[in-house]
């Protein structure tokens, strides 16, 4: 009987991924962090040609994702609601700033960045650069990224949809799930902003 239980419940998750489609590929990341969470040294640029180090996580609390601007469904959405944060907080989270880390610099130059955040908030910074510094900066979050081919020659990336909570002291303090509830995202950050 148990072994029947396992099969269905085994059955059950099947289908739930075949039914999001590609969006599951998109991991969330579960686990609580590890010691040294977040912590790396890093050089790259944001969407301006502007030089950005570690310190731009230290001094205001911030909201970090890493995704792509080709990225067809959870980067569009998360920014969308980045943007829906901002205005729902209002000045309650004006020290609160987002960055935008693409895990594509093949493809996402500064200016293509600066392009794609552009239309979504002036309160969203791009970040890119060269592909072993992007690299050190996403395994320090254990962000997942990976390039998936595509007919034509094209590709995709699969990536970690998450969006992570640091404090003024550029710590860990949390993450907000794709799609998540706004209720329940606004929660979170006006909690972080109050630690802040």
């Amino acid at each position: 009987m148990a072994l029947r239980t396992i099969r269905t419940w085994l059955w059950v998750a099947v289908i739930a991924l075949a039914l999001v489609g590609g969006t599951a590929a998109f991991l969330l990341r579960q686990s609580p962090p590890a010691s040294g969470f977040g912590v790396a040294e890093f050089d790259l640029v944001d969407q301006n040609g502007n030089p950005v180090d570690e310190a731009v996580f230290v001094g205001h609390p911030s909201a970090l994702f890493f995704g792509f601007t080709h990225c067809p469904e959870v980067c569009p959405t998360t920014m969308a609601e980045m943007s829906a944060w901002f205005d729902a907080l209002g000045d309650e989270g004006a020290d609160l700033r987002a960055w935008f880390v693409s895990i594509d610099p093949e493809r996402d130059t500064p200016e293509v960045l600066g392009d794609y955040v552009s239309w979504v908030s002036d309160r969203i910074t791009g970040i890119t650069g060269a592909p072993d510094q992007i690299d050190r900066l996403a395994d320090a979050w254990g962000v997942f990224h990976e390039k998936v081919p595509l007919e034509g020659g094209d590709y995709t990336m699969d990536h970690t949809a998450s969006v992570f909570l640091l404090d003024a002291r550029g710590q860990f303090q949390g993450t907000i799930a794709y799609r998540e509830d706004m209720a329940t995202a606004l929660g979170k950050l006006r909690n972080l902003l109050a630690k802040s």
